[in-house]
């Protein structure tokens, strides 16, 4: 299973360009492929980087439509006509459209948050503000993981 671990922040330059960080190459790597399917979140203010064969799978499900319904028009412009197919440079850089740096609200910093089988591209503050407002929402509503056993209070360690 693809795991992308943890925040790291690299600096965008002035041609719009942003190295990925080692781990999620590493990753990308380990799955077999460099190319990552950029795409504006269409839930918050951030980019969604896939790995181009867990984009393939995702995209897949619109299989599950009529092809002439609304729903798959909808969900066919909602996936597709914003993403963006990244290839690393040799010194493994992807150029940011300006469309997606404007939907994320991106600066000269931007954060890459790891998200397990893909990772996002925030503004630095927002992507802290959303990490904490994400734990404090997991505390209140008690989540677990589904088939994970829940926590006792007391229990050796």
């Amino acid at each position: 299973m693809t795991r992308f671990m943890g925040t790291h922040t690299n600096r965008l330059d002035r041609k719009g360009r942003v190295s990925v960080p080692a781990p999620f190459r590493a990753e990308l790597t380990r799955l077999g492929t460099e190319e990552v399917v950029l795409r504006p979140s269409h839930r918050m203010a951030c980019v969604e980087a896939w790995p181009l064969p867990a984009f393939e799978a995702m995209s897949g499900g619109l299989d599950n439509y009529d092809i002439f319904s609304d729903a798959q028009d909808d969900m066919a412009a909602a996936l597709f006509a914003d993403a963006w197919p990244m290839r690393p440079d040799g010194e493994g850089r992807i150029m940011l459209p300006e469309e997606l740096i404007a939907h994320a609200g991106l600066g000269e910093t931007i954060a890459f948050v790891g998200l397990g089988r893909i990772f996002q591209l925030w503004e630095p503050a927002a992507a802290k503000r959303r990490t904490e407002e994400a734990r404090a929402r997991a505390r209140e509503r008690g989540l677990t993981l589904p088939g994970a056993a829940p926590a006792r209070a007391g229990a050796a360690e």
